[in-house]
């Protein structure tokens, strides 16, 4: 019975590998004859693995989709690369999926060898997403819809609320999917405006494909991911930064570069402070939004105060709270 279930896992991992498998050749592969090979594939059938044969000279097995998940068999890298993958979905933007994810990830731990636990967990435990924007969560339901509608050429309805907190009805021909910033949003060609946009799947309700099939339009003049970036950039409300940093200005300037953009950056004389730290400035950045200008202050490797905006000031209290209990 062991050299049994041994065959007949080997045979599992060959037919997990997507090909067409001559008779011939799994027998050789398995050093056994044809008809212990037929006798296997008939077993697997029977626990529920849908083994599909092609007949003729240029026929034989493959692992097909069926009705149920059957058990897979993974390499090492491969079992490494699920775990990680599903240690890091709770962070993303598909509500519902998180725990699924902790249940997938529980019955995989349970029956990975150890040096392949101790990878993952050092994987996992030295790994913090720097995330800076918050998440969005939106239904998988609708991402499938919308993929659906995507890869159908299939014209689209629904009801989309604005930034103002109105809600239009939309009809649209949807052309990408894509996930950005812990968000998802849709490009489309917005049939009642003549025109392209770009829609968070976040405020996007009643997602109804209306069976109409479209024609490819050509893309937006400036190509699609120079567009997308436009407009989700657009989206996101700006602010101007007013930072006290302690550190010169000639260091700042240095650091900021060409991030200093239509921003100033002036000597500090430190009255608006309790802190006499030597040499400081003052920036006022030019308008962005609060994840840019975070980025950028955590990255000029200096203390600083910020006087405004508060949303700001939020954004960065976040942060340090996300990372103090990353660390701990």
């Amino acid at each position: 019975m062991p050299d049994t279930t041994a065959r007949l896992l080997s045979l599992l991992s060959l037919l997990q590998t997507p090909r067409l498998w001559p008779g011939s050749e799994l027998a050789r592969r398995l050093e056994v004859s044809g008809r212990t090979v037929r006798r296997d594939i008939e077993r697997l059938r029977d626990i529920g693995y849908p083994v599909e044969a092609v007949e003729g000279g240029q026929g034989g097995y493959r692992l097909v989709a069926g009705s149920a998940m059957p058990p897979l068999l993974l390499d090492d890298e491969e079992a490494v690369a699920i775990a990680v993958g599903l240690a890091t979905i709770a962070g993303q933007a598909v509500s519902g999926l998180d725990e699924p994810a902790v249940r997938a990830t529980a019955k995989l731990a349970q029956v990975l060898p150890a040096r392949l636990r101790r990878r993952v967990s050092t994987l996992v435990a030295t790994t913090l997403p720097f995330v800076l924007a918050p998440a969005a969560p939106v239904p998988p339901g609708a991402l499938v819809a919308i993929t659906s509608a995507c890869a159908n050429q299939e014209r689209l309805r629904f009801h989309y609320r604005n930034q103002d907190g109105s809600t239009a009805a939309r009809h649209v021909e949807p052309v990408r999917l894509v996930a950005a910033g812990r968000k998802w949003y849709l490009l489309a060609f917005d049939l009642l405006r003549d025109d392209w946009r770009t829609f968070r799947v976040d405020r996007m309700t009643e997602i109804q494909a209306t069976g109409a099939r479209f024609k490819q339009r050509r893309p937006p003049a400036e190509g699609v991911e120079e567009f997308l970036r436009a407009r989700i950039l657009d989206m996101a409300p700006t602010f101007s930064a007013d930072v006290t940093l302690y550190a010169s200005r000639t260091v700042i300037a240095a650091r900021l570069g060409d991030h200093l953009g239509d921003g100033t950056l002036s000597e500090n004389d430190n009255s608006d402070t309790d802190t006499d730290t030597g040499d400081t400035c003052r920036w006022h950045s030019h308008p962005d939004t609060v994840e840019w200008l975070a980025t950028r202050l955590l990255s000029l490797d200096t203390d600083f105060h910020v006087h405004g905006p508060p949303e700001l000031v939020a954004h960065l209290d976040a942060l340090a709270g996300r990372i103090t209990r990353s660390h701990r």
